[in-house]
C-alpha cells in the first residue's frame, strides 16, 4: 500500500485498467493530473489534440477500433463542455469511453467560479453514468467502477469529474486487478429460445437484419454460422457493417433510407425478420407502421429497453447476442431455402448499385480505395453523402473496420477518430473519408496527426456544398439552396500543407489511384482533396416518413 496524491491515484488506476493511450488537453483544474502523467509518459502515451472535441473523438475511435475502453481528459468549464459532442456520439453508438474531467476546488463549487461548470449534470442524458468525486477516499473505486460500467452489457461513455483539491490530497492506494466483464446471459431463457427455434423452423422466407450490437459482442463467427445454417439473406445497418462479411453471397447490402433495393424489398417481402443487435433506427425503418409488414419479427438484443421501443416485435431473446447465436446454432439443423435465396439473387441482378463511371465521383473514389487496400483498411468517415457512399461501395469483411457516427450523425467526428483508430491499430491502413463541410469542422486535427507523425490518410470529397443537405433541397425543397453552398476561396491543399501534411489535389479519375498509392507508401499524414460535381447524389433513397419499399434511384426519377 502506498500513500499517493489523488492525481497519482488516477494514473495508477488507468494503468490497472491497461490503458496505454489517452487523448486530452490540459488546463488549470487538471494540472495535477497532467503533472502526474508527466512522470508516467513512458507507460501512458498522451495525445495532445488541437481541440477537446478531437480528444473525445480520438478516444471513441480508439475504442471502436480495438474494442477496449477509450480515455479522454479535459479541464473544467469550456474544456469539459468541449467534450460533450464526442461523449454524445459515443453514447448514441454504444462506445465504451471514460471521460475524466477536473473541476474547481470543492469550496468553489456552486459559486460561479472561474471555469466552473456542472459537467456531471450536463452529461447525465448522454452517459451511462456521471460521477463527481469530492472525497479522495472514493476516487479509486469510482474510476474502477467507471471502467466496469463503460464495458458492461450495452457499452457506453462514463464521465468522472474530480475536484481539484481531491487531485492534490493524499490517500492510501493499493493495486487492484481490473474486474472481469461478464457477458449478460441471465435472461436467455429456455422458453424464449424454444420460441425462437419454432419461429425459425416455420419460416419460408427468413431474413436476417444485423446491427452494431453484433459488432460490439464480437459475434461475427456465430452470425456467419447462423446465416449459413438457416440459409437466410443478411442485411446490415450502418453500425452493423462488417459483422457479416460484405463479400458473402448471402449479403444483400445496407437497409434503410440509403439501403439497397434488394435489402429493402427483401425485408418487406420476408415472413420472418430476425434482428440481431439492432435498435430499429428511423433511418432503417422508414415508416415504422409499414416496416416488415409481411413478417413476424424476432429480436435478439442485450438491452431490454430496445424491445418494443420503436417496432413491435412478435418474440425476443434478451442477452448477449454472441451467446444467443451460439445456443441457437447448437439447437438448429441445416434448413434449406433455395427458392427464397434464388429470388433474392434475382433482385440483386435487377437492382445493382450504379453511378456515372465517366467522371470522378464519390462511389468511384470508394471503389478505388477498396481496390488499393484489398478491403483490409480501417475506414473512418464523417457524416453525409461520402459516409453513405463509403457504406455502399466498400465491402467490409470484418467487424470494427468501419468507424462512423451513426446515431448522432456528428460532422467533424472522423478525423479525431481516425487518429485514435491508428494509434489503437498501428498495423492497419487508416483512411478517413470526409466531405468538405465536415473537414472544415475539425480539420485542425491534421496538426495533431503531423505533430506525432500519425500516418492517417484524409480523403476530402469536395463538392463545394453541404452535399446531403443540398440533395434534400434538390429533391424536396424546390432547389432552394439556403446556406448550403461552400464555393469560396478556401484551399484545403494549402491548409493541409501549412499544417505539415503531404497534400494532393485530384480533379480527374486517373489522378486518384496514383495519389492514394503514394500516400499509402509514404506512411505519413496525407490529405487527398477530390473535387466532384456539386449535384452528385446518394441513391437509392427513401423519402422521410415513407416505407422502405418506396426506395428510388435516378432511373426512377427519369421515368417520372
Amino acid at each position: 500500500m502506498s500513500r499517493l496524491t489523488g492525481a497519482e491515484i488516477v494514473i495508477e488506476c488507468l494503468k490497472e485498467q491497461g490503458v496505454d493511450t489517452v487523448f486530452g488537453y490540459p488546463g488549470g483544474s487538471i494540472l495535477n493530473i497532467y503533472d502526474a502523467l508527466y512522470k508516467h509518459q513512458d507507460e501512458i502515451t498522451h495525445i495532445l489534440t488541437s481541440h477537446e472535441q478531437g480528444a473525445s473523438h480520438g478516444a471513441d475511435g480508439y475504442a471502436r477500433a480495438t474494442g477496449k475502453v477509450g480515455v479522454c481528459l479535459a479541464t473544467s468549464g469550456p474544456g469539459a463542455t468541449n467534450l460533450v459532442t464526442g461523449i454524445a456520439t459515443a453514447y448514441m453508438d454504444s462506445v465504451p469511453v471514460v471521460a475524466i474531467t477536473c473541476n474547481v476546488g470543492t469550496n468553489l463549487l456552486g459559486k460561479d467560479s472561474f471555469q466552473e461548470v456542472d459537467i456531471a449534470g450536463v452529461t447525465i442524458p448522454i452517459t451511462k453514468y456521471s460521477f463527481i468525486v469530492k472525497d479522495i477516499a472514493k476516487l479509486a473505486q469510482v474510476i474502477r467502477r467507471a471502467f466496469v460500467i463503460a464495458q458492461s452489457g450495452r457499452p457506453g461513455p462514463v464521465l468522472v469529474d474530480i475536484t481539484k483539491d481531491v487531485t492534490a490530497a493524499e490517500w492510501d492506494y493499493e493495486y487492484e486487478a481490473p474486474a472481469e466483464i461478464e457477458r449478460i446471459t441471465d435472461r436467455i431463457t429456455d422458453e424464449a429460445m424454444d420460441t425462437a427455434v419454432e419461429m425459425i423452423h416455420k419460416a419460408r422466407k427468413p431474413f436476417i437484419f444485423v446491427g452494431g450490437g453484433a459488432v460490439i459482442a464480437n459475434a461475427a463467427d456465430e452470425l456467419r454460422a447462423f446465416a449459413k445454417k438457416i440459409q437466410a439473406p443478411v442485411a446490415d445497418s450502418l453500425m452493423g457493417k462488417g459483422a457479416f462479411d460484405g463479400t458473402d453471397e448471402l449479403y444483400t447490402g445496407m437497409v434503410g433510407m440509403h439501403g439497397t433495393k434488394t435489402s429493402n424489398f427483401g425485408i418487406t417481402e420476408c415472413d420472418l425478420l430476425i434482428v440481431v443487435g439492432a435498435r430499429f433506427s428511423d433511418r432503417v425503418t422508414g415508416n415504422a407502421s409499414k416496416f416488415a409488414k409481411n413478417a413476424k419479427i424476432l429480436q435478439f438484443d442485450v438491452d431490454p429497453a430496445e424491445i418494443n421501443k420503436n417496432i413491435k416485435v412478435d418474440a425476443y431473446v434478451i442477452g448477449d447476442v454472441k451467446v444467443i447465436l451460439r445456443k441457437l446454432n447448437a439447437r438448429l439443423d441445416p434448413i434449406n431455402h433455395d427458392e427464397w435465396i434464388a429470388h433474392i439473387e434475382r433482385m440483386k441482378d435487377m437492382y445493382p448499385l450504379r453511378y456515372d463511371k465517366s467522371v470522378l465521383t464519390g462511389p468511384f473514389i470508394i471503389e478505388q480505395i477498396y481496390e488499393a487496400t484489398k478491403g483490409d483498411a480501417l475506414i473512418v468517415t464523417e457524416v453525409g453523402q461520402h459516409q453513405m457512399w463509403a457504406a455502399q461501395y466498400y465491402r467490409y469483411k470484418n467487424p470494427r473496420t468501419l468507424l462512423t457516427s451513426g446515431g448522432l450523425g456528428t460532422m467533424g467526428y472522423g478525423l479525431g477518430a481516425s487518429i485514435g483508430a491508428k494509434l489503437g491499430c498501428k498495423d492497419k491502413t487508416v483512411i478517413n473519408v470526409a466531405g468538405d463541410g465536415c473537414f472544415r469542422m475539425n480539420m485542425n486535427e491534421i496538426a495533431t496527426a503531423t505533430r506525432y507523425n500519425i500516418p492517417i490518410i484524409q480523403i476530402v470529397i469536395n463538392n463545394h456544398v453541404l452535399g446531403m443537405v443540398r440533395q434534400w433541397q434538390t429533391l424536396f425543397y424546390g432547389k432552394r439552396y439556403s446556406q448550403t453552398v461552400l464555393n469560396d476561396s478556401v484551399d484545403f491543399v494549402k491548409l493541409s500543407d501549412a499544417m505539415g501534411a503531404k497534400a494532393y489535389r485530384v480533379t480527374k479519375k486517373e489522378e486518384f489511384m496514383p495519389a492514394l498509392k503514394e500516400a499509402m507508401e509514404l506512411n505519413i499524414p496525407c490529405v487527398i482533396e477530390c473535387q466532384i460535381n456539386c449535384d452528385d447524389k446518394v441513391f437509392p433513397m427513401v423519402p422521410a416518413g415513407a416505407p422502405i419499399e418506396d426506395a428510388f434511384d435516378d432511373t426512377d426519377l427519369k421515368i417520372q
